[in-house]
C-alpha cells in the first residue's frame, strides 16, 4: 500500500535533511571558487522544506506534483553541492 501524500511529503524531507549538510559552516561552504552559490542553495532549500513542515503541521496536504517539485529541486541543490565538493 502506498503512503498518503502527507506522509510521502514527511518521508521526503527527512530524507533530504539527511542527505544535505544545512548545519555546515559558512566558512566550509564558501571556500574557493564556487559554482552557482551553495550558500544561498542551502538557505532556498531549507525555507522551503520549513515552508513544507510547517504546512503539514496545519495538516495541509501536499499534492503529487508538489512532492515532485520538491524532489526535484532537491536533486538539483544535492547536484549543485556535489559539484563544490561539499556532499
Amino acid at each position: 500500500m502506498k503512503p498518503n501524500t502527507q506522509t510521502a511529503m514527511q518521508e521526503l524531507i527527512l530524507q533530504v535533511r539527511e542527505a544535505i549538510p544545512f548545519d555546515m559552516p559558512e566558512a566550509e561552504i564558501c571556500t574557493g571558487k564556487c559554482v552557482g552559490c551553495p550558500k544561498k542553495l542551502l538557505e532556498f532549500l531549507d525555507q522551503e522544506l520549513t515552508d513544507w513542515e510547517s504546512r503539514l503541521e496545519d495538516e495541509e496536504a501536499p499534492r503529487l506534483g508538489d512532492l515532485s517539485r520538491l524532489a526535484k529541486t532537491s536533486k538539483k541543490v544535492h547536484k549543485a553541492l556535489a559539484k563544490n565538493g561539499l556532499v
